[in-house]
């Protein structure tokens, strides 16, 4: 089966061979797939190693890699740290952003195939995640106010699924695509007065289907993709948007992902009663 990887910024995956197709994802520089079928010489239809996510991209858009090269970038590599960084190659630059993989990242040197490239920005090597809290939290500030895009995963445009997907990689966990598959990871908080930072909130529409997440912060708060990456008030009803004096997103389920649990003390929801009693409910 043949492998790829992604050489650029970002690429789009779409539902179907063709530019007027939907957005479903993106692919962020050296992001690795399978190569499951092609259409012409213009598209394939590729498996994202990550999260398996499947759907179609243009063949101009993609680098071929060996399987060798494959398993050896798959296993080594680091994350770019910066929201936007450009990575010099040897007479070109690519802009890279926060989330990109660096194969076989050296410190200031990767190879990408023949090619050799310097970065001189953070990056976090996998032997340096230390999956915890406050690193997601700082994390997910940093893409506040990206716009709002269906299927987007960079900080040019995000998903709500997208948004929490990235952050968690850099805790060194792999969650699907979408939020109706991210629920069925991690283990069920029964009462959002024990939640803590880090945990995701999942949200329901009004046919009980799973359409939206976002990533639970201090003090009754939510980090979250609505019009933008932004923080809002959360409660056991959901999430209270005080720009439009209303609740936008109904509560379903909270899930833990991140040990070690926070101390009892630190109670994040101390009120059961909604933040405003005569607020529209949805």
């Amino acid at each position: 089966m043949p492998f790829g990887i992604c050489p650029f910024s970002v690429i789009p995956v779409r539902s179907m061979p063709s530019h007027r197709s939907e957005l479903l994802s993106q692919l962020l520089f050296g992001e690795l797939f399978e190569i499951l079928e092609t259409r012409g010489r213009q598209w394939y239809r590729v498996r994202c190693s990550s999260d398996h996510f499947v759907g179609w991209v243009e063949q101009a858009q993609c680098k071929l890699i060996t399987p060798g090269e494959f398993e050896q970038y798959r296993d080594n590599f680091a994350y770019s740290l910066e929201l936007v960084q450009a990575v010099m190659g040897p007479d070109h630059f690519v802009p890279v952003t926060m989330g990109a993989r660096l194969p076989n990242f050296d410190g200031l040197h990767f190879r990408l195939g023949d090619l050799v490239y310097t970065f001189s920005g953070q990056a976090l090597t996998t032997n340096d995640i230390r999956p915890g809290a406050d690193f997601l939290m700082k994390m997910a500030k940093r893409y506040l106010n990206t716009p709002f895009l269906w299927g987007g995963r960079s900080p040019f445009g995000m998903d709500a699924s997208g948004f929490v997907q990235i952050i968690y990689q850099f805790a060194g966990i792999y969650l699907p695509r979408e939020a109706e598959a991210q629920i069925e990871s991690g283990e069920v908080v029964d009462f959002i007065e024990k939640a803590q930072p880090g945990d995701l909130a999942f949200f329901e529409n009004k046919a009980g289907k799973i359409m939206h997440v976002g990533l639970i912060m201090p003090e009754n708060r939510i980090i979250h993709a609505f019009g933008s990456i932004r923080i809002d008030l959360l409660d056991h009803y959901g999430i209270y948007n005080q720009e439009q004096g209303r609740y936008t997103r109904r509560l379903r389920l909270i899930k833990r992902l991140l040990p070690p649990p926070i101390p009892p003390s630190n109670v994040l929801f101390p009120e059961t009663e909604p933040i405003y009693k005569q607020a529209e409910l949805f």
